[in-house]
């Protein structure tokens, strides 16, 4: 039998409880010290037998062993060690575009993880060398919804429950994306969305508040209603995000525009500009939708998370957001509350 075809058979017979890894997995592993407790599928038993502990020393011939032992399909990891694989495996996101093992939602755990780590890492040091990690992992999860978009279901199950800015910005750009893949789905299914346009508008939604990280804390997490003072300095994010651009080389048409037009309204009562509809493009609508949904239904300093379907219904009546949209949006939400 050829070593693939057992890896397969294997895999099925024991893919609940168990991950099959690969040599690209295991070379990113510390080469002596394995993170994780590894297993070995013995065949003349055929059952499943620890092979060593996680931060146990290898020695020179168990790294060359178990190297043979992956190669040949036989070396496992428990799924009851998945927060410690997903949080490893977070750190070197392009990884789960190689293993063919990992089930969908537990790949949607290690996008929520390392996306919203990165976000955090740029937000607290917005400079362009912690940026190009966070667009690495961006342009991962790309490539990862580009090969199916339906993936963006199993993300949009995993938004965060409490503001901060990193959550804040992971959750609207997994909604985001969710939004403008259910509502152009044809397109989607036909080929007919460009990957570079994807790239550009998953950045945008993950980026559009930026400017928020130039805003003293302090104010960010005041529990009263802000001065009139206060509520200038944080409106003012809009415009500083799209100055932030630039220095990123980021200066993207549907980067652009999240980042400027999120607040805007399609009734003149937004900001900065206060634009009316005909001067509001499609990702403006889009990311202001999302930005609005996801603050209302998390608890933030000065407010409660409002229930998602509470939410959606007030968003869906104010004529200050896009109704084809809304509507989308809504039927995301009661798709997800659903009883199964």
């Amino acid at each position: 039998m050829a070593a693939s075809d057992k890896k397969a058979s294997i895999a099925d017979a024991l893919d609940e409880q168990y991950y099959q890894i690969n040599l690209d997995i295991l070379e990113s592993f510390s080469k002596y010290r394995p993170p994780l407790n590894l297993y070995r599928f013995k065949e003349d038993v055929a059952r499943v037998l620890p092979y060593c502990k996680a931060g146990e020393r290898l020695s020179n011939e168990q790294v060359e062993q178990l190297a043979q032992l992956v190669d040949e399909g036989l070396v496992f990891v428990s799924r009851a060690d998945h927060s410690v694989y997903v949080k490893y495996i977070s750190y070197q996101l392009d990884l789960v575009l190689v293993d063919k093992n990992l089930h969908e939602t537990e790949i949607a755990d290690i996008f929520t993880q390392a996306l919203t780590r990165r976000l955090g890492e740029f937000f607290a040091q917005p400079v362009p060398m912690v940026f190009a990690k966070l667009w690495t992992d961006m342009m991962v999860l790309t490539e990862y919804l580009y090969a199916d978009s339906n993936r963006i279901r199993a993300l949009s199950r995993r938004l965060h429950q409490v503001h901060n800015l990193a959550n804040h910005s992971f959750n609207c750009g997994v909604m985001g994306l969710a939004v403008h893949i259910k509502a152009h789905a044809k397109q989607y299914e036909a080929g007919d969305i460009k990957r570079k346009f994807l790239d550009h508008l998953t950045a945008g939604l993950f980026l559009h508040d930026m400017g928020m990280s130039k805003v003293p804390a302090f104010l960010l997490e005041k529990d009263k209603p802000l001065t009139g003072e206060d509520r200038g300095k944080v409106q003012r994010h809009t415009q500083v995000g799209y100055e932030m651009l630039a220095k990123l080389d980021l200066r993207f048409p549907e980067v652009e525009e999240c980042v400027t037009d999120h607040h805007e309204r399609l009734n003149g009562a937004g900001y900065p500009q206060k634009k009316q509809a005909g001067a509001l493009g499609q990702l403006g609508r889009l990311c202001a939708l999302v930005d609005s949904y996801c603050a209302m239904t998390v608890k933030r300093p000065f407010a409660e998370a409002m229930e998602p379907a509470k939410a959606v219904a007030l968003l869906s009546q104010d004529q200050g957001y896009d109704q084809e949209f809304s509507r989308v949006l809504q039927a995301l939400v009661m798709l997800q509350i659903k009883p199964k």
